[in-house]
């Protein structure tokens, strides 16, 4: 798979790369936060709210909302998922990863969605990227180097990926993939997310050590 670098041209279509904000303090709460084998995410972590730096992303990358900021951890080099948000996503790489990306108006009239159509980008540790809500994406990967292990920082409006209503009594196409709060939700049949909609079509991609730069 060609795997491209968030400062490349392309990465314009999903996000942009975070400049001006000083993420130190959150890098330090990231290494305190144990890796794990299997992929776990918190959405609000105290630790790193408490920072003294929430607040200036909360002012300068969020318009003044009210922001979560928690972390996924864990081991994984497969899509298995795609999300969206009504909000821009920003995440903070404690370790290098690689995001696989997709637009959210390649989806379908069924809410299907090719993964021939997923774009892998590249995230050095340490540099915090910005994901439009138009921009699908789910999980991170790790490298094959780091025995596919990632740790990111996860900055999203407040409430987001919190537990939503049983039944909003609406019924449309968008309806049967909202899965959380804020959280519209694409599955993989092979993916292993329970409840959600499986409606990604193609290869669960996988990323090896075949990867190359694009």
């Amino acid at each position: 798979m060609i795997v491209r670098k968030v400062t490349d041209k392309e990465f314009r279509r999903y996000g942009q790369v975070i400049e001006g904000v000083d993420f130190s303090q959150l890098l330090t709460e990231l290494g305190k936060i144990k890796d794990t084998e299997n992929v776990e995410y918190e959405a609000s972590y105290q630790p790193l709210e408490e920072a003294p730096v929430a607040e200036i992303i909360r002012e300068h990358c969020f318009g003044e909302i009210k922001i979560e900021i928690g972390y996924c951890v864990g081991k994984n080099n497969k899509l298995n998922a795609l999300e969206y948000h009504r909000s821009s996503e920003i995440n903070l790489a404690a370790k290098d990863m690689i995001l696989l990306l997709g637009f959210r108006g390649d989806i379908d009239e069924n809410n299907q969605y090719d993964t021939s159509k997923v774009e892998a980008f590249y995230v050095p540790a340490g540099t915090a990227v910005e994901m439009y809500a138009s921009t699908l994406h789910f999980a991170p990967c790790g490298l094959k180097e780091n025995g596919y292990a990632f740790k990111t920082a996860v900055v999203l409006p407040y409430g987001t990926n919190f537990d939503k209503k049983d039944d909003h009594g609406i019924v449309n196409r968008e309806e049967e993939l909202y899965f959380a709060r804020n959280k519209w939700l694409i599955a993989h049949p092979d993916g292993g997310q329970e409840g959600a909609f499986e409606g990604l079509i193609g290869d669960n991609i996988t990323l090896t050590d075949n990867w190359q730069f694009a």
